[in-house]
C-alpha cells in the first residue's frame, strides 16, 4: 500500500478547492433547502470496478467546511474495488455535507481514474522487466496528488519537478549547440546526487549520448525494431549497462509492443493528462 501523503500537503489544495466553489456566499441551495439542523448520514459508493484513490482529500474537504463531520472510510487507497462497493460512510450536519460533496468527489473520480490506468497499463506489461512511470504533463498545482495516485496505481514518479534531476532535451542541446557539449556542462553542474538523463531519437544521436558518457537514456518516439536496437546497443554497452526509458505518446494500444523490446522504462503522460475518471457518487441514506 502507498504512503499516504501528509495531511500538510492536502489541506491547501483542498482549501483552494473550496474556495472556488463556495464563491462570495457560500452554497445558496443548501442553505435555502434544508434546515439549519438537519443531520444525515452519506455514503460514498463507486459505481465501476477500479483503484480507489483520495480518500484522504474527501476526508479532509469535508473536516475543512464542518470538523464534526465524522467520515469512516471502508478501504484504503490504492485498494481494487468493485462496482457498487461502499468507499466510506460520511455522517453530520446536513448543509455541510452537500456543501462538500462535489469538491470530495472531483479530488476521488479524478484521482482514482489515474490510479485506475495506471494499474491497467501495469497489467498489461507484468510479464517483462520494465516499470511504468509518468511524467510531468500534469494539471498545474495537483502534481503531486497525480503522481501520487500513479503510485496508488502501481507506477512509479518521473522527477516531480525541474529541480529532481537533470533531462537533456531535444532544445537543450540545440541551444548548447550539439550531445556532447551538453552531458559535459551537465556533468559539470550535477553533484553526485544529481542524476543525468538525455534525450535522443535516432540510433546516432544514441551512439553520441554513450560516447560522451551518459548514464540514462530517454528513447524518444522509436519505433519498437528501433527501440530494440537502441536497448541492446545501452544494455550491453562497454562500461557496463546503461538503463533506458521510453517515451513518446505511448497509449495502453501501443505499450506492450514497448514493453517487448526490453526497455528499463515506459514514460506515459497518458497517465495524467488523458485518462478517464472513475465514476464515484454520494448517496443519501434515508
Amino acid at each position: 500500500m502507498e504512503p499516504a501523503l501528509n495531511d500538510v500537503l492536502l489541506i491547501p489544495l483542498v482549501q483552494a478547492a473550496l474556495l472556488e466553489d463556495l464563491g462570495r456566499r457560500g452554497d445558496v441551495t443548501s442553505q435555502a433547502t434544508i434546515p439549519v439542523d438537519k443531520q444525515a448520514t452519506l455514503t460514498l459508493t463507486v459505481r465501476d470496478d477500479g483503484v480507489v484513490c483520495g480518500l484522504d482529500l474527501a476526508r479532509l474537504a469535508f473536516a475543512q467546511v464542518d470538523a464534526s463531520i465524522e467520515f469512516s472510510a471502508d478501504t484504503h487507497d490504492g485498494a481494487w474495488v468493485s462496482k457498487g462497493q461502499v468507499l466510506a460512510t460520511i455522517s453530520g450536519n446536513a448543509r455541510n455535507l452537500l456543501t462538500a460533496e462535489r469538491t470530495a468527489l472531483n479530488f476521488m473520480t479524478h484521482l482514482s481514474g489515474i490510479a485506475t490506468a495506471t494499474r491497467k497499463v501495469v497489467d498489461l506489461v507484468a510479464d517483462y522487466p520494465t516499470q511504468i512511470t509518468c511524467t510531468r504533463k500534469t494539471i498545474p498545482g495537483l502534481r503531486t496528488i497525480q503522481k501520487y495516485a500513479v503510485r496508488c496505481g502501481g507506477g512509479r514518479n518521473h522527477r516531480l519537478g525541474l529541480d529532481d534531476a537533470i533531462l537533456i532535451k531535444d532544445n537543450h542541446i540545440a541551444i548548447a549547440g550539439n550531445i556532447p557539449s551538453a552531458i559535459a556542462q551537465a556533468k559539470q553542474l550535477a553533484g553526485h546526487l544529481i542524476p543525468i538523463e538525455i534525450e535522443v531519437d535516432t540510433l546516432e544521436q544514441l551512439q553520441q549520448a554513450l560516447d560522451a558518457g551518459a548514464e540514462l537514456i530517454l528513447l524518444d518516439n522509436m519505433h519498437p525494431d528501433t527501440l530494440r536496437q537502441a536497448v541492446a546497443m545501452c544494455h550491453n554497452h562497454p562500461n557496463g549497462r546503461i538503463k533506458t526509458e521510453a517515451s513518446g505518446g505511448i497509449t495502453p494500444d501501443s505499450v506492450l509492443a514497448v514493453a517487448k523490446t526490453g526497455v528499463d522504462y515506459i514514460a506515459m503522460g497518458y497517465l495524467t493528462h488523458s485518462t478517464t475518471a472513475l465514476d464515484i457518487g454520494m448517496d443519501f441514506s434515508a
